[in-house]
């Protein structure tokens, strides 16, 4: 059975912005400072980031 691990955390690499999943709200919630309200953000989420478990 293949289980898919979405991520649960992404930092945005321009201007640190950091959000986190709530399940409970199915959205991704700002978790500290807002960065750059006008970033077109580059979440770290990347090639080297496998969802899939095995």
């Amino acid at each position: 059975m293949v289980t898919i691990t979405p991520p649960r955390e992404r930092t945005c690499e321009r201007c640190g912005r950091t959000d986190v999943w709530r399940p409970e709200r199915k959205n991704w919630i700002v978790d500290g400072d807002v960065g750059n309200p006008y970033c077109i953000h580059d979440w770290d989420i990347n090639g080297s980031y496998n969802p899939i478990e095995k």
